[in-house]
């Protein structure tokens, strides 16, 4: 089957796509896309175990650690032990990280300029590679 035929290729290059559209303004923010995704979690529900926040993006935590150092180091999040469970480390959205959250909604309506979908269009799209990345994964 030709690559373009094949759908892992046209999710990859979307992936892409949509991280080059988004490079500029998460440059203006000071974030690379990844931080932007550990933020976005932690934007929907703060103070979560480092654990919690590699299953909610589908990481390795000997990834996220990296990631969370730098968010550290940039004053966006604090990192600290949970005193029931040394073992677990809690991460929280410090001020910076918490007034980043209404600077980084321009990234959606980039989204939507640059593709020329509606809102319900990318929203349906979304559903679609949700229901297809958890079919997967089961």
């Amino acid at each position: 089957m030709p690559l373009e035929d094949q759908i892992c290729y046209a999710v990859y290059s979307a992936g892409m796509a949509i991280q080059r559209t988004y490079k500029p303004l998460l440059d203006e923010l000071g974030l690379t896309y990844p931080q932007y995704l550990v933020l976005n979690v932690l934007w929907r529900q703060d103070r979560q175990t480092v654990g919690g926040i590699a299953d909610a993006l589908a990481l390795e935590s000997s990834t996220l650690t990296p990631l969370l150092k730098r968010l550290e180091a940039a004053a966006l999040v604090q990192r600290t032990r949970n005193p029931d469970d040394e073992r677990q480390v809690i991460v929280a959205l410090t001020a910076g990280g918490r007034a980043l959250r209404a600077r980084a909604g321009c990234l959606a309506d980039a989204l939507l300029a640059a593709s020329g979908m509606s809102s319900a269009e990318l929203g349906e799209m979304n559903r679609q590679m949700t229901r297809l990345r958890n079919a997967l994964v089961r």
